[in-house]
């Protein structure tokens, strides 16, 4: 290879950092992928955690973003093993009394779905969300695009009438409750909507919560509720193998301990044994108190500051099981749903997670879960399934606690499902501290990678014009904790990357 190719390390080899090491290497950098732990992919894994035959995503599991990704939908992944596969109904929110309102890709089915819970309230979101389904490639340059999101803003303010875009402006600010408010007469309605709002870390009364909740369901009516055939790992599996299509390379079992500068610049990394490996250009796949950790000494006082004031959201307690057949929820329309919200009513959900919110451990959480399997039998032996929940909770927890959790969140599914207990045949489970040390940018196994209060949403980790850049030459930041944040997109990784392409094109034309 040329000595005049640019050559750049990555520090993790998580979803984002695989996309910055492919958008480098497709810009025909030399690039290497350093990865601490034994395999690549960060929060995108899949391993038999139960029983043999069963394969579970070990962290993330549901992917509408990456089928929504503008980054990822750039680059050949199907060629590379990935497909997705589309349960029937993307989500729903089983009741008491064995109904469910539901998320279908289509938004004429999701109408007919809430308006069996309350007169008009199917139309409601139908007219309201209408348009931004309709300028959906707009509304995804603004929420899935690089900070600041200029060019996806100006589209989508060209395509919305004034009055569009105030409402969407209002969007971006009110709380999921007072959307729900605005729309929706039924009780159900509301808690539907709550629901997909707690895909994130603010509560339903909490400002941007709308968004949050409003988006996640456009993107279900816009691309779907997928998951990777086989397991998420074929995600990781497919950026690899494109990776090294372009030439790049990676290394596991790779812990790096710092990052080297020289006259104020980047210039490669220091592993835990000692070895040197030089770079043009650092890019870390790290949340920021990690990229203190490793550039402490080279970053700017003032930005160090900033880094170490990054908010966390709640810590996750996940549990992964084998049953010996589908999840026997007394809703039909749960049955065919990938992702379900068990929590019940509004004022329910509101309670378990102020209650969060105050230290506690819910009596009766709310639950995000699903199973896969109901898409894709790939995953168990013929006739069996997997399942999996997490709930949030308020820190770590004790051995006791996160114990009396797991029977709580287990008797939240028998709730609504009953006769899931005798279905089971294995059981794996993930305390927060466990998830953290699976996945040290998880803290608490805050699956955001760092709250998403509206606070902390747009100006993600710190305030700044270009947040993947941190005041060293050379040194970027591309993970989940820079904007657009959480879920699994590539957006940040890519970002990242690109500011460190512009930056060499600007420093040899000077």
């Amino acid at each position: 290879m040329s000595r005049a190719t640019p050559r750049a390390v990555v520090v993790g080899g998580g979803q984002n950092g695989l996309s910055a090491a492919c958008t480098l290497a497709g810009k025909g950098w030399d690039v290497t992928v350093l990865e601490r732990a034994g395999e690549l992919g960060g929060a995108v894994k899949t391993r038999e955690l139960t029983l043999p035959g069963f394969h579970h995503d070990v962290y993330s599991a549901v992917y509408p973003a990456a089928a929504a990704s503008p980054v990822f939908r750039r680059w050949p992944l199907e060629r590379h093993g990935l497909r997705f596969v589309h349960p029937i109904v993307a989500a729903a929110h089983p009741l008491d009394d064995g109904s469910a309102p539901a998320l279908h890709r289509s938004l004429a089915d999701t109408r007919a779905s809430l308006d069996g819970f309350g007169d008009g309230d199917g139309r409601r979101w139908a007219e309201a969300m209408g348009p931004l389904v309709a300028r959906f490639d707009a509304l995804r340059g603004v929420m899935l695009g690089g900070f600041p999101p200029i060019a996806g803003g100006a589209k989508l303010l060209a395509r919305l009438k004034l009055s569009g875009t105030l409402e969407f402006a209002r969007l971006l600010l009110m709380p999921a409750s007072g959307l729900a408010d605005d729309l929706f007469e039924s009780d159900a309605a509301r808690a539907w909507l709550y629901g997909s709002a707690l895909h994130g870390d603010a509560g339903p009364h909490s400002a941007g919560s709308a968004i949050a909740g409003a988006y996640l369901n456009l993107m279900g009516h816009a691309v779907g509720w997928p998951s990777p055939e086989g397991g998420a790992a074929r995600l990781v599996d497919a950026l690899v193998s494109y990776l090294r299509e372009l030439g790049g390379t990676t290394r596991c079992d790779a812990p790096v301990e710092r990052v080297v500068a020289q006259g104020g610049r980047a210039v490669g990394v220091e592993l835990a044994d000692g070895e040197r490996i030089a770079a043009d250009a650092v890019v870390c796949d790290l949340n920021p108190h990690g990229l203190a950790r490793v550039a402490g000494d080279i970053l700017p006082q003032a930005t160090l500051r900033k880094y170490r004031r990054f908010r966390y959201g709640p810590g996750t307690l996940k549990v992964d099981w084998a049953l010996d057949g589908p999840i026997p929820w007394a809703a039909p329309e749960a049955r065919q749903a990938g992702t379900i919200h068990v929590g019940g009513s509004a004022a329910e959900i509101a309670r378990a997670v102020a209650e969060v919110e105050l230290g506690e451990w819910p009596e009766r959480p709310f639950l995000l879960a699903g199973s896969q399997t109901v898409a894709d039998p790939t995953r168990a032996p013929a006739g069996k399934h997997t399942a999996w929940a997490y709930t949030h909770t308020p820190g770590y927890g004790s051995a006791g606690q996160v114990e009396e959790q797991v029977a709580r969140l287990e008797a939240q599914m028998e709730r609504f499902a009953p006769g899931f207990s005798s279905r089971v045949l294995g059981r794996h489970v993930q305390s927060p501290r466990d998830i953290e040390a699976g996945t040290p940018n998880l803290v608490a196994g805050d699956v955001g990678a760092g709250s998403h209060a509206l606070d902390q949403v747009v100006f993600r980790p710190v305030p700044s014009l270009s947040p993947y850049r941190t005041g060293v030459r050379g040194l970027y930041l591309g993970s989940a904790s820079a904007f657009p944040g959480g879920a699994v997109h590539g957006v940040a990784g890519h970002a990242a990357a690109r500011a460190a392409i512009t930056d060499r094109r600007v420093r040899r034309v000077g």
